[in-house]
């Protein structure tokens, strides 16, 4: 139904602009909010508990910035991290802690989880998606070359596959756009659901 007449209207609650350019690659109309929910792992909670809950927080709290517009209003919130065994990876802190991060990556396998939450007036979609990505081995060189590119210092785990650190890996099992931080796969049913409109204007190129 990606042409459905529903009125509904999108909120992304996130400042992640890679999201923002993954919910454009569909045409899906939205509005960017970004609402400050802290960041922190409870005692006890396993990681996918842990980022559900994020994206839970993160799309309740688009809804309440947003007010009464007197519109069907949807938020959606999105956490991803990167887990390496039982290690949950963040934004790299500096070199050395970045040049940790790719020794415990080079040449094996780790996770990627993205948790989706979107949330409207009394109901709400929810899902979380892992990705398998297994890095080719990372020498000494390639490890210095791809700090100094800037590239991995916002990014967690400490590369971005969308960019240079495509040069990284070896393959993937699952879904890519999981790994830029919005798995479209899962997304486009929850917004067929939700009556939320994509592929919009695409109807008139010819």
């Amino acid at each position: 139904m990606p042409n459905s007449s529903a009125d509904s209207r999108l909120l992304l609650a996130s400042g992640s602009p890679r999201r923002a350019e993954l919910l454009a690659q569909i045409r899906v109309p939205f509005t960017r909010i970004t609402p400050s929910v802290p960041e922190q792992q409870r005692a006890g909670e396993t990681p996918q508990d842990y980022i559900r809950r994020l994206a839970q927080e993160k799309a309740e709290a688009g809804l309440s910035m947003a007010g009464d517009s007197g519109d069907e209003l949807w938020a959606l919130g999105a956490d991803t991290l990167v887990l390496a065994g039982d290690k949950v990876l963040e934004k790299p802190e500096n070199f050395a802690d970045f040049e940790s991060m790719m020794h415990s990556l080079s040449g094996g396998e780790h996770s990627v989880l993205t948790a989706l939450c979107l949330r409207g007036s009394g109901r709400q979609f929810s899902q979380v998606v892992e990705t398998r990505v297994r890095f080719r081995h990372l020498n000494k060189r390639v490890i210095e070359s791809y700090w100094r590119t800037g590239e991995p210092a916002d990014k967690a785990g400490g590369y971005g596959i969308q960019g240079l650190g495509a040069a990284l890996v070896e393959s993937i099992s699952g879904s890519y756009s999981n790994v830029v931080g919005l798995p479209l796969e899962a997304l486009v049913p929850m917004l067929e659901n939700a009556g939320i409109r994509y592929w919009v204007g695409a109807e008139d190129i010819t």
